[in-house]
Formats: C-alpha cells, structure tokens, sequence
C-alpha cells in the first residue's frame, strides 16, 4: 500500500495541477507533506515498533494511513489534500519500517537476505502495479480514485496480518519514547524543506525564508544533542558504531536523493512536455520497478553468499548511467535505471543486533525518505531557476504577441503547465508550446545530470564504507 502510493501519486500530479490551479510549489508540498512526516517519525515509528510490537504499531499505522488516503481523495482544495497528506506521513511511519522489522525479527541470520529480497520482490511488483493503475483510473475516473485504492488494500492488509503474521517485540526495551527528538527533526526538516521550496517565490533574504532556515538547523542541531544524551534515542547512537551500517546509509541518502528528486520531475516530462497519456506515463516507469523485482531475490541471496560491497557499487553505477541518459539531448529518455534494494536492505538489518531491527529499519527508511524529501525541495529550486531563465530566453527569440508573453510570464510557477491565453492565434499557441517545453527540458537535464552524480558519489561511499563479509563466510 505505501509502495503504490509512493509511485502513484507522482504520476498523479498533472492532474493534480490541472483540476486545482496549483503551482510547482502547490504540488511540491503534496510530496513533501507526506515525506516529511514521514521522514521525521519513521524513527519512532521503528522504535515503537520494538517497544509495544511489531505487529501492533504497524496495524496502527494502516489505519492511519487508510482513513488519511479517504480525506486525500475527498479534499476540494490543495490545503486540504496537503493536510491530508500530512496525516497520511504519520501513517505511513508507523507502518513501513514495521514490514520490515517483522520480517528481520522473524527469519535467522542466515536466511534474512533471501527473506528480504524476497520483500523486496513483492514491494517492487505492487509499485509497478500502482502507476499504471493510477494512470488508468487518473484517465478515466478522477486523480481522487489513486486515493481511494487503499480502502480495500487495507481491508486485506489487516486481516491477513491477524491471521498470519506474529506478534514480536525487544522486551529490553525501557523508557519512554524519544518525543523530544521527534519534534526537533520534525521542526528542524520542515524548517529546512520550507526555506528550499518557498524560497524560489520569496528569494533567500526574505525575512520568513531566513527564520525558517535558521529554525530548521537550529532544531537539528538540537536533535543531534538529544539523541547523544538520551537514555532510549529513537535513533541509537551505537548503531552507528558499525562501519557498514553508517556506510549504507549514507548510501541510501545519496542513492536515494538521486531517485526520488528525479522521479518527481519524470512524470511531469512525460505528460506535460511529451504529452503521454497518464496511463502510459505510468507504464513508463515499468522497466525501473519489474527489473528490481526480477531481481530482488537473487540479489539478495547474492550478498549472503559474496558480500555487500560489490553489488552496491556496481549498482550505482549503472543507476548513474539511467540517469545521465535522461539528459542526451534528442532522445526521449532511457528508464533503465537499475540498482539493488535488496542488498542494500540485507546490509543494514545485518549490521545491528535483531533486538534493535525496528530503529535499524527506521534509520535505513529514514534516510531514504529524508533523501528524497531534500531532493524534491532542492531540485524543484534548481528546476525554477532554469526554467524561468530559459523561459526568458526562448519568449525572447519568438516574439510573441505582448498578451501571450505576458499571460506565460505570469504563469512560471507552473512550469510545463503554463495555460495559454485566449489572445493565442495558432502561431502564437505553437511557438509558446514550444518555448515552455524547452524551457522545462532544461531545468530536467540539469536535475537528471545531478542526480547522475549524487548516484556516483554513493557507489563511492559503498566502496569505502561497506565492509565485505558474506554470512557464508561468517560460518566458516
């Protein structure tokens, strides 16, 4: 269910800017809404996840994640659908990183990769269910049904999870949950995200720009300190103490900054600018989720058998080059984009103790999601600039008529959704079309050439950080 709704919602968001007038900031916060609680309170989610059961926090959260997927669908406003979204964050905190640590905390060492490539496999198949899905519903229905999936999914979820799946819990655990820590990277990201997105409209010297920022890294310095001092952090500082485990973390930030800040950019390159249908927008995405799936098991029965180490840097090295092929001028774009979850996932939970497998999972989550959250506010900054700057150029070199250059200038916050004005004649309409896609291709081979390097930069760390012990090895 959170896997679907990572990957439709994206493809979602023409629509979304369509049917409510929203902006490129409009729809940011529709991503990072959700990211950002998300991203904050994924710790607590795996820390409560130890402490009061597995299984127990993580039906909690499908419930919250469900009745929040209903107000999404029901909201008549962006406000409300970024509210609901915001809810839907909490939701989803305290059910993903207990999918995990449910299935750490029940297999043996030697079978936990194969377990969780197998996971993976499963998670990589409803993602590339969910775009498709979304995109027919989207084109036949309303963006509103992407929300509505959930209802029965849930309904699934909650019964096969009572029958089926065991209750497990660290009972060392003592102490309260770190709320404190909660609310400072909780303040600390939403300053932080707040200054990046609304800076592009405000500029950095505005006074509420500055403040946020300032509060943002104020807060996580602050949450750094009371993790280092706290009796039961929700994010162990011992856990850090294993090279490989704060190795592929900082692996899944830089991987995983790369593919979220892009894949938010992808979908809006298809239909605005290539003008796909959503449902083949959706397709689009195909060879990205089926070939993690195809290979998620193997992979991860890969690392029990030879290691981490070599997985991870290869993988992201062939994502480097998916990504750096977005950006040939002249061609439409390659979605062969390919790394391994599964080894990735198998590092960490393999790194810890199985008694801290729900903050382990919580801090590997974290990472990707905090990643993501960064990415989509920093790449949407990156993005304007460009556009607006080209944009600029190219109404420039058409001269258009004065109340169509005038009508797209006000409209640059939309980026590649600009309406052209009833003053359009055919000519007029063609050029701006033309300038509008050109300026959006800019800004993207710029964020697709980024995210090739920040791919690099995390098979660099796995090649310094990931140390190479395979379970097999272990036993011998």
């Amino acid at each position: 269910m959170a896997f679907i709704d990572g990957t439709v919602v994206n493809v979602a968001l023409p629509a979304l800017q369509r049917d409510l007038g929203a902006s490129l900031i409009d729809v940011q916060w529709v991503i990072e809404a959700y990211s950002l609680f998300l991203a904050a309170l994924l710790l607590v989610g795996g820390a409560a996840g130890d402490r009061f059961g597995r299984r127990r926090v993580f039906l909690l959260g499908v419930a919250v994640f469900t009745l929040s997927s209903i107000g999404c669908g029901l909201a008549s406003t962006v406000r409300e659908l970024v509210l609901a979204r915001g809810l839907q964050g909490i939701g989803g905190a305290l059910l993903v990183p207990g999918s995990l640590a449910i299935i750490s905390a029940s297999f043996a060492e030697r079978d936990r990769g194969k377990a969780i490539g197998t996971w993976s496999g499963a998670t990589a198949i409803t993602a590339a269910l969910g775009p498709v899905l979304g995109g027919w519903l989207i084109d036949h229905l309303s963006w509103r049904a992407v929300f509505f999936i959930n209802l029965p999914l849930a309904i699934a979820i909650i019964a096969i999870a009572l029958r089926h799946v065991p209750e497990s819990c660290n009972a060392e655990m003592r102490g309260k949950l770190d709320w404190p820590g909660a609310l400072l990277v909780t303040l600390g990201l939403g300053g932080v995200v707040y200054a990046l997105i609304e800076s592009s409209n405000a500029g950095w010297s505005h006074p509420r720009i500055l403040a946020s920022l300032l509060l943002g890294l104020s807060a996580l310095a602050g949450f750094i300190a009371v993790e280092m001092h706290r009796a039961a952090p929700m994010m162990p500082p011992q856990l850090f103490r294993s090279k490989t485990f704060a190795g592929a973390n900082l692996l899944t930030f830089l991987l995983y900054a790369a593919l979220g800040g892009s894949l938010f950019f992808v979908p809006l390159n298809l239909i605005q600018v290539q003008s796909y249908s959503t449902t083949a927008a959706g397709a689009a995405l195909l060879p990205l989720v089926l070939l993690l799936a195809l290979l998620s098991r193997w992979s991860g029965g890969l690392i029990d058998r030879y290691g981490a180490k070599a997985p991870l840097v290869i993988g992201p090295v062939v994502a480097a080059c998916g990504f750096a092929l977005f950006a040939v001028p002249g061609v439409g774009g390659s979605y062969w984009i390919t790394f391994f979850p599964a080894p990735l996932s198998a590092t960490v939970m393999s790194a810890v103790e199985t008694g801290f497998s729900g903050a382990a999972s919580g801090i590997n989550n974290a990472a990707s999601r905090v990643a993501a959250l960064i990415a989509i506010a920093l790449f949407g900054l990156i993005m304007a600039s460009i556009f607006n700057r080209s944009l600029q150029t190219q109404l420039e070199r058409a001269a258009l008529a004065p109340c169509v250059t005038e009508a797209v200038e006000k409209q640059h916050n939309k980026l590649a959704a600009i309406e052209l004005p009833a003053c359009a004649d055919a000519r007029d309409a063609a050029l701006a079309k033309h300038a509008i896609a050109e300026a959006f291709v800019s800004g993207f081979r710029w964020i697709m050439l980024i995210s090739a390097a920040l791919a690099l930069a995390s098979a660099a760390s796995a090649w310094a950080l990931i140390e190479n012990t395979s379970h097999r090895a272990r036993a011998t």
